[in-house]
């Protein structure tokens, strides 16, 4: 199993859609909206890490007013 904690930026007022649409994402264990330097957490795992990163590309990146991601990978 592969894990990543992604953290992302989100156009101001944008937070809860996105939490919300992160949710709703098949591969995404818990998406919350956090304070600091970035405005959102979230835990992703799949099979495998291309798993994940193909998820990020296709549709976690391409999520309205998403301004910017970083991701970490787990290393177990």
């Amino acid at each position: 199993m592969a894990r990543v904690y992604l953290l992302a930026n989100a156009l101001p007022g944008k937070e809860r859609y996105i939490r919300d649409t992160l949710r709703g994402t098949k591969g995404v264990v818990n998406a919350d909206i956090v304070t600091g330097v970035y405005d959102l957490a979230a835990i992703l795992e799949a099979k495998d890490i291309n798993d994940i990163f193909n998820k990020i590309l296709k549709d976690i990146r391409k999520t309205k007013g998403i301004t910017r991601t970083e991701t970490f990978v787990a290393v177990e």
